[in-house]
């Protein structure tokens, strides 16, 4: 869109260029001497023939500016939405951390509410910021950051099971496996922003 802006100002200069060059050659007949009636006093400058260079002008400077009003204020929102997606892991990680090191004081059926309790609202916000990935880093980064992600969830729906269940082998297991998958998910993220950091 902005490339379409920048060249209907282009046009709409060529064409007042055109303009220019033909009144140019109005006025210089006008001072060559003739027969003509000197009492019509009209003025040998065509105004009507700059109006369409100003418009096509107009145009392309509008284009431009709500072409990059545009940009920036997607720009901003894919920021925001990285930002969301790396406290997230952030916070999921550090909770993951912390549950698994206090697992064998906490009952087993028990173990299920501390996860609705510490993760639900991080990977919800998680799961609504992900797109913003793509966008910033490409395919590539947010199928290596999501496969990570994926298994970690499923291993915490799969302690969230074992809790309800009371299987304290299979809490135990899944914790720690969910743990290291969302550290994983964290280290990759943080590796795209070192190599690609957000704007200022």
């Amino acid at each position: 869109m902005k490339w379409i802006g920048f060249l209907l100002v282009t046009v709409g200069f060529v064409i007042a260029a055109l303009a220019t060059v033909v009144d140019q050659g109005a006025i210089q007949s006008l001072d060559a001497p003739t027969a003509v009636d000197e009492s019509v006093d009209e003025s040998p400058i065509k105004w009507l023939w700059y109006v369409p260079a100003l418009a096509v002008g107009v145009a392309g400077v509008t284009m431009i500016r709500t072409t990059e009003a545009r940009q920036s204020k997607t720009e901003h929102h894919v920021a925001a939405n990285i930002e969301t997606v790396e406290g997230s892991l952030q916070r999921i990680a550090t909770n993951l951390d912390q549950l698994n090191a206090e697992k064998d004081a906490i009952d087993t059926y028990d173990m299920r509410h501390k996860i609705d309790e510490l993760f639900m609202d991080d990977l919800e916000q998680f799961v609504d910021a992900r797109q913003s990935i793509v966008h910033r880093y490409g395919l590539a980064a947010y199928g290596e950051i999501m496969g990570s992600f994926a298994a970690g969830e499923r291993y915490l729906n799969r302690v969230w099971s074992a809790s309800a269940d009371g299987y304290i082998d299979e809490v135990n297991e899944y914790l720690e496996k969910a743990k290291d998958q969302f550290a994983e998910s964290l280290t990759i993220i943080r590796r795209f922003q070192a190599t690609s950091p957000l704007p200022a």
